[in-house]
């Protein structure tokens, strides 16, 4: 097959699964054409099967905003048409789907038919598209693509609650590429960050309000009087100042490292003891899906589809969104005794091959299959 993917090229989790399907898919041998933007952060080898295509958006003085959603559906028709593509799966509603249903209908009037997929991420569906100001255009590309997945049932059942949805929605969960997150934690990286043997905490995003980073750095405050131990916040955005800030006032900036973005996560999973995701909603939760591939336990909250990921008592814990004190408990209990930690980060890692990318790619390519069976 010639696939197209479009998505958005950052470190967040709608574009690391696109960007990692779509390197897998090259693997099998299939051919695949990256069209967005700028180069995806995780599109970082070379195939003879991967392509990238970048949107380039002219700054003309009469736009005080340039038209990307035009732009992309313009590139999108080129793509198709010198690249005889025979399928465009697009990741994120917003404006990915919109346009891809505007190239399609642009293309049929050269008589090209091209089916396209819209897969949901999150975001896109419980924040944005929610929002009047997009939900007519959400649920039109939506309705009009010609197939659908989530990544978790919870953000199914979310898409159905507040769209006007009257088509089949798949249910497709992120997967893990367990060639990757397989690195062999580094002794002198560790003893850099814990040189007395401290517990290690980690937490990653993209430090937004969703993701509640402040109470990471309460949990951990709780944590840190009774086990001695050390929090890495990896990523950036708007809330980095203020959890800095925070640190501070509540004298644990000795204990904490803010280390911004990284690419290679996977070596700084390898060395943590413990993740942290406290976030008031999570489609999925890749970035704990990645540390449990890492043989790192997890403390999330219970919302959204964290629960089809995390199983309570066996490779983590969950708890009501805000109950830091209830996190900081469950996270001491894995922490303290070597023994229980050492359980926790076996289960944590068993629980992740459920996710493995072996299992989850078939379920990609049979749907692919099933969108390009000529209809009867």
């Amino acid at each position: 097959m010639k696939i197209g993917i479009v998505c958005y090229p950052t470190f967040g989790g709608s574009g690391v699964v696109a960007t990692e399907l779509g390197k897998a898919l090259a693997n099998k041998g299939h051919q695949v054409h990256f069209i967005t933007y700028s180069q995806p952060a995780r599109l970082d080898f070379f195939s003879e099967n991967l392509f990238y295509h970048e949107v380039s958006v002219r700054d003309y003085p009469l736009f005080d905003y340039a038209p990307y959603e035009s732009a992309l559906a313009s590139k999108l028709v080129d793509v198709v048409r010198f690249e005889k593509l025979d399928l465009l799966h697009v990741h994120y509603a917003i404006p990915h789907a919109s346009a891809a249903y505007m190239a399609k209908q642009i293309l049929e009037t050269f008589n090209i038919h091209i089916p396209f997929i819209t897969t949901l991420h999150g975001t896109d569906i419980t924040l944005v598209g929610k929002d009047a100001t997009y939900k007519p255009v959400v649920t039109f590309s939506i309705n009009k693509s010609d197939g659908v997945t989530t990544v978790s049932d919870n953000l199914r059942e979310e898409t159905c609650r507040h769209f006007n949805i009257n088509r089949e929605i798949r249910v497709i969960p992120n997967f893990i590429d367990f060639t990757r997150f397989n690195a062999q934690p580094k002794d002198h990286f560790k003893k850099a960050i814990a040189p007395n043997g401290e517990r290690i905490l980690i937490h990653t995003s993209n430090f937004r309000k969703v993701k509640r980073t402040e109470d990471v750095i309460k949990t951990f405050k709780i944590i840190v009087n009774e086990i001695s131990s050390k929090l890495l916040m990896v990523g950036d955005g708007p809330e980095r100042a203020f959890n800095e800030q925070l640190c501070r006032e509540m004298g644990i900036v000795e204990h904490v490292r803010f280390l911004g973005k990284q690419d290679a996560i996977e070596e700084i999973l390898s060395i943590s003891d413990l993740f942290l995701m406290p976030s008031e909603t999570e489609s999925f939760g890749l970035a704990a899906l990645e540390a449990m591939a890492c043989k790192v336990p997890i403390i999330t909250s219970n919302a959204g589809g964290l629960p089809e990921l995390n199983v309570d008592g066996f490779c983590g814990f969950m708890s009501d969104v805000g109950d830091i004190e209830d996190m900081a408990k469950n996270s001491i209990h894995i922490l303290k005794e070597d023994e229980t930690l050492k359980k926790f980060k076996e289960n944590a890692y068993q629980r992740a091959f459920d996710f493995n990318l072996e299992k989850i790619l078939p379920m990609y390519i049979q749907y692919y299959e099933d969108i390009l069976k000529p209809k009867l």
